[in-house]
């Protein structure tokens, strides 16, 4: 029986497992998902050498970033946005090959296109962890201007006291790359100027629970189009299948 899995620490609810099991089990695929807790990246070796059968991982916090030296290659992708969270595992003889990619930037590309419209020129990327740096990447590849946004003065970015009704305007497109808003805190959101939001506006949630977060909930209030994070996910989980079966 092969076997995939995800590395992460810590690994409370995880979207993968379910979906994947649930995937082999309608499909008749003879494989098992696994969540693989480990408290330290140097336990990579060690899950490896006691799963022979493992085919591809997938990669969470907080070693998205930290998984790339134990990695053989890594692609275009992954290298420029310097995040890896899917591996494909393979055998030959006694050697295991790693090779990393990022579906973040597929899964996040994919969902957001179909709502761009000619007016989405700019962008605001909320956060500066390991997703907005996929965000930023798969923006710029749809060919928008992107500035990120920060609650600390941090080099290349602006922070929340600067956005105005006019910043809004012009970035019409922005994405949340925070946790706030996340359940069971659904109560939060980032700060901004909602009430200068309008039609042309597009809100996009990386988070997925609750389906519709206060963020979203402001800014459909003002006409803005929104989706959260769900779509998200789903094409990310096709992307770690293909990448772990060879199609690149």
């Amino acid at each position: 029986m092969d076997k995939y899995g995800l590395i992460g620490y810590p690994l409370g609810h995880s979207f993968s497992i379910g979906y994947f099991n649930e995937r082999f089990e309608n499909e008749n695929i003879d494989a098992k998902y696994i969540n693989f807790e480990i408290p330290s990246i140097d336990d990579l070796p060690e899950v490896l050498a006691s799963n022979p059968q493992l085919k591809g991982l997938n990669v969470t916090i907080p070693y998205k970033e930290k998984v790339i030296p134990f990695l053989d290659s890594v692609s275009p992708e992954a290298r420029a946005i310097g995040a890896v969270n899917v591996i494909r595992v393979t055998h030959k003889g006694n050697k295991v090959i790693l090779r990393g990619f990022n579906s973040d930037v597929i899964g996040f590309t994919k969902s957001i296109e179909p709502m761009l419209e000619k007016c989405h020129k700019k962008a605001l990327i909320l956060g500066t962890g390991g997703a907005s740096k996929a965000v930023n990447y798969g923006l710029k590849s749809l060919g928008l201007e992107t500035v990120f946004v920060s609650r600390y003065e941090r080099p290349d970015t602006i922070q929340y006291e600067s956005i105005t009704p006019d910043v809004v305007k012009e970035y019409n497109v922005i994405v949340n790359c925070t946790p706030l808003g996340m359940y069971p805190h659904s109560d939060e959101c980032p700060k901004l100027p909602y009430e200068a939001l309008d039609s042309h506006n597009i809100l996009y949630d990386l988070i997925y629970n609750p389906d519709q977060t206060l963020f979203m909930k402001k800014g459909l209030a003002h006409g803005a189009q929104v989706k959260n994070g769900l779509e998200m996910l789903l094409l990310q989980a096709f992307a770690s299948w293909e990448f772990w079966n060879g199609k690149e």
